[in-house]
C-alpha cells in the first residue's frame, strides 16, 4: 500500500471513529437541559422532552427531540399549546461556517396545536413581551437584517398535524386535522414557496402560496403574494401585494364554485337547492386595503341567472362608513323565496271558518340597530321578479347614518306605470318618526294590488299619490299615530265585490210594489263574482290619527253616477261608508241609450274590516221617490190652469 493510500485510509477511520466517538462524549441530556431552559427563560413557558434528544455529526449535524411538549398558558383549557411526536433539524457543518444558515431538513411529526384566547381576549401566542410600544412609522423598516446574513432551507414541514382554535370570549371553536404543509425556501432574496393541505370540516383543503423575497416581509417592505385555496366546495385566488405589516393590501380576489347550498351547508346552514337555485356563484374583483379604509372596484358577483356588477367603499371604525353602488341587472328571486301558502281552492273546499277580527301588534319593534349604520347606496335593477310582482327598469337609493334611513325610489316602471317617492324612518329617538311620500301615474291598480297583497277587488288605470307620517314603537301605535293624505284617481274599471247596479234596480222595483227583487235579500256579503264597473273613479282620503275621512269620492259609468263620503277607522278597523248611487232605467251596459239618473238610492257600507255588510237605505230613497211624485203631480196641475 502506498504511503498515499495509507494516510487516505487513516483519515477515513479518523472521521469514522470521529463520528462514532465525538456523540458519545457529548450529552443529550446537557442538550436538552439548555434547550428547555432557553426557552423558559425566552417565554416562561416549559418545554418538556419526554422522549429524550439523539444526535449524530455525519454527514451533517442531526438532532431529533421527540414527544415534545410546549406548555399553555395559565387562562388556558388545556395543559398544552403544542404538543408533537418529534422534530428533527439537520444543519450540514458547511453553513455553520459559512454565515449562511441552511437547513438540509427541519421536519415536524404529529403536533397537536392549541390557539386560544382567554375570555378577557389574551390569546396564547402571545409568547414575548412587546419590545417598543409605538409602531413603525410608515416607510420605515420594522428590522434590518445584518449584512451578509442569508437564511436557505430545505424541507421544513410538517406532517399529520392538528390545529385548534378556542375563542374564549365568543365560544367559538374551529378545527383543522391532517395538517400536511412544507415550506420551500432556497434564500431570504428569492420567492418561498408554501404548499399543503389540511382537513377543514371533513373536507380537504389544499394550499399553493408564493411569497416574494422574505426579507421584504422582514424587513416591513413591499412583498408580492399569490396564493391559491381549493377545496370541493369553493376555490378562492388572490394575487396581489401586502405592506406595512398587512395594513396595505392590494390585489385581484376571486372566488366560485359550483353550489353556494354545498358551500353554506359546509358551515352548518341548509339552503334549499333546486335546479335553478343555490347553484354555481363567482364573485370577482379588485381589492385595496389601506390602513382602515377597504376597496373593491371592478365588482362582478352571480348565482345562477343572476349577475350584480359594482364597487364599494368601506371605512373601518366604530360605525363603518360603506360607500356602494351595484347594478342588479334582472333580479329574479322567485327561485329563492319559500314556497307560497296554500292554495285559495284549497282552502275554499276546507269547511268554512268565521273570519277574525284584526288586532295590531303592541309588541315593541327595535330599530336601534339603525344607529349603527352608515351607508349611502345606490341601486339600479333592469327588471325585478318577487313572487308575483314583476316591474321593469328601477333605481334606488339608501342613505343611513345617526339613526335615520331614508330610502328614496328615485326611478320606477312597473304595470304599465312609473313613479317616485321616498320612506324615512327617524330612529334616533324614540318614539320613531316614519314617513313617506310616493307618486305613481299610469298604474294598472288590480295587477299591482294583486301581486302586492293579493287584493284584487279594484280594477283600472291611473294615478296613486300619498304622503303620510306616523310615529311609535310599535305595530299599534304607529296605525293610531298615522296622518297624511291619500289620492287616486283611476279610470274604465271596476271594483269587485257587489254590483250596485242591480241592488239599486232591485230597490227602484221593490218601491214600485215589485217584491221579487227580495228573494235574495237587499243586504249583501262579498261576492267575487259581482262587480261594479265605472269609466272613473276619483277621491282623496285624509288621515288624522289612524283615522281616514273621504268627503269627495265620485263614480262614474254608462249605468251609475256614484258620490260618496266616509270614513276608514284603521286603530279600531271599522269602515263606516255612505254611497248616493244614480242608476238609468236599463242595465243593457254600454249600449243603453238610457241617460236617467233621477232615481238614487244611498248604499251604507259598514262594519268591521274581517265582516263589512253592505246594505241599501231604501227610506232615504222612498223620500226622494215621493218627492218626484209630487213634483210631478204639481206639473200636471200647472199644465192643466195655463193649458200646458
Amino acid at each position: 500500500m502506498s504511503r498515499g493510500m495509507k494516510i487516505l485510509a487513516g483519515v477515513g477511520i479518523v472521521i469514522v471513529a470521529g463520528a462514532i466517538v465525538i456523540p458519545r462524549l457529548i450529552s443529550t441530556d446537557a442538550i436538552v437541559a439548555e434547550v428547555t431552559q432557553e426557552v423558559e427563560a425566552m417565554t416562561g413557558r416549559t418545554l418538556t422532552i419526554q422522549g429524550g434528544a439523539s444526535l449524530s455529526i455525519f454527514p451533517s449535524l442531526n438532532i431529533a427531540l421527540n414527544d415534545v411538549q410546549f406548555a399553555n398558558f395559565p387562562e388556558g383549557t388545556g395543559k398544552n399549546m403544542v404538543s408533537m411526536k418529534s422534530l428533527t433539524l439537520h444543519l450540514p457543518w458547511m453553513s455553520i461556517f459559512s454565515g449562511k444558515i441552511e437547513l438540509d431538513r427541519f421536519v415536524i411529526q404529529e403536533p397537536t396545536i392549541l390557539l386560544e384566547t382567554s375570555k378577557t381576549g389574551k390569546p396564547n401566542w402571545q409568547l414575548f413581551a412587546a419590545t417598543n410600544s409605538e409602531p413603525a412609522a410608515a416607510g420605515q423598516s420594522a428590522t434590518t437584517l445584518p449584512e451578509g446574513l442569508d437564511i436557505a432551507l430545505g424541507e421544513v414541514a410538517i406532517y399529520g398535524g392538528s390545529v385548534t382554535y378556542l375563542d374564549g370570549v365568543t365560544g367559538a371553536k374551529e378545527q383543522l386535522q391532517n395538517v400536511n404543509v412544507t415550506v420551500l425556501l432556497p434564500s431570504l432574496f428569492k420567492n418561498m414557496q408554501i404548499n399543503g393541505e389540511v382537513t377543514y370540516k371533513n373536507e380537504v383543503v389544499r394550499l399553493e402560496t408564493s411569497l416574494e423575497t422574505p426579507a421584504k416581509l422582514i424587513e416591513g417592505q413591499p412583498y408580492a403574494v399569490k396564493t391559491s385555496v381549493n377545496a370541493a366546495p369553493l376555490s378562492l385566488d388572490f394575487e396581489g401585494q401586502i405592506a406595512q405589516g398587512g395594513k396595505q393590501v392590494d390585489g385581484a380576489l376571486e372566488v366560485k364554485g359550483d353550489s353556494l347550498a354545498k358551500l353554506t351547508q359546509w358551515h352548518g346552514v341548509t339552503l334549499a337547492q333546486s335546479a335553478d337555485a343555490y347553484n354555481a356563484f363567482a364573485v370577482k374583483g379588485k381589492m385595496a386595503l389601506n390602513q382602515n379604509v377597504f376597496k373593491l372596484t371592478d365588482f362582478s358577483a352571480s348565482l345562477d341567472a343572476l349577475k350584480i356588477t359594482g364597487a364599494s367603499t368601506v371605512t373601518l371604525a366604530d360605525v363603518p362608513a360603506i360607500r356602494a353602488k351595484f347594478d342588479l341587472g334582472m333580479l329574479d328571486v322567485n327561485p329563492y323565496l319559500p314556497p307560497e301558502l296554500q292554495d285559495t281552492k284549497q282552502e275554499e273546499s276546507s269547511p268554512a271558518t268565521k273570519p277574525e277580527p284584526i288586532v295590531w301588534d303592541e309588541s315593541k319593534i327595535d330599530l336601534s340597530a339603525l344607529k349603527g349604520l352608515d351607508i349611502e347606496l345606490n341601486v339600479t335593477a333592469t327588471g325585478l321578479k318577487a313572487r308575483k310582482i314583476t316591474l321593469g327598469e328601477n333605481q334606488f337609493s339608501l342613505v343611513a347614518k345617526n339613526g335615520v334611513a331614508k330610502l328614496s325610489l328615485d326611478k320606477f316602471n312597473a304595470y304599465e306605470g312609473n313613479g317616485v317617492g321616498q320612506v324615512t324612518i327617524n330612529a334616533a329617538k324614540t318614539p320613531y318618526q316614519i314617513s313617506s311620500d310616493f307618486s305613481l301615474d299610469k298604474i294598472n291598480a288590480q295587477p299591482l294590488l294583486n301581486d302586492a297583497v293579493g287584493f284584487d277587488k279594484v280594477l283600472g288605470k291611473g294615478s296613486i299619490a300619498f304622503a303620510l307620517a306616523t310615529h311609535g314603537e310599535s305595530q299599534k301605535q304607529f296605525v293610531n299615530a298615522l296622518n297624511g293624505n291619500f289620492n287616486f284617481a283611476l279610470t274604465d274599471g271596476g271594483v269587485k265585490g257587489a254590483n250596485l247596479a242591480e241592488m239599486v234596480r232591485q230597490a227602484k222595483e221593490l218601491l214600485k210594489g215589485d217584491l221579487s227583487s227580495l228573494k235574495n235579500g237587499l243586504n249583501s256579503d262579498f261576492d267575487k263574482d259581482k262587480t261594479t264597473d265605472f269609466s272613473s273613479l276619483t277621491g282623496s282620503f285624509l288621515f288624522k290619527q289612524g283615522v281616514g275621512t273621504n268627503r269627495d269620492l265620485m263614480m262614474a259609468s254608462p249605468l251609475l253616477r256614484i258620490t260618496g263620503e266616509g270614513q276608514v277607522d284603521l286603530p279600531n278597523t271599522l269602515v263606516d261608508y255612505r254611497l248616493v248611487t244614480g242608476i238609468v232605467d236599463t242595465i243593457e251596459g254600454q249600449n243603453s241609450q238610457d241617460k236617467s239618473t233621477g232615481f238614487k238610492v244611498p248604499v251604507r257600507i259598514k262594519g268591521p274590516f274581517h265582516d263589512v255588510k253592505t246594505n241599501l237605505d231604501l227610506s232615504d230613497a222612498a223620500k226622494e221617490q215621493a218627492k218626484d211624485k209630487v213634483k210631478d203631480k204639481l206639473k200636471d196641475k200647472l199644465k192643466g190652469l195655463f193649458g200646458g
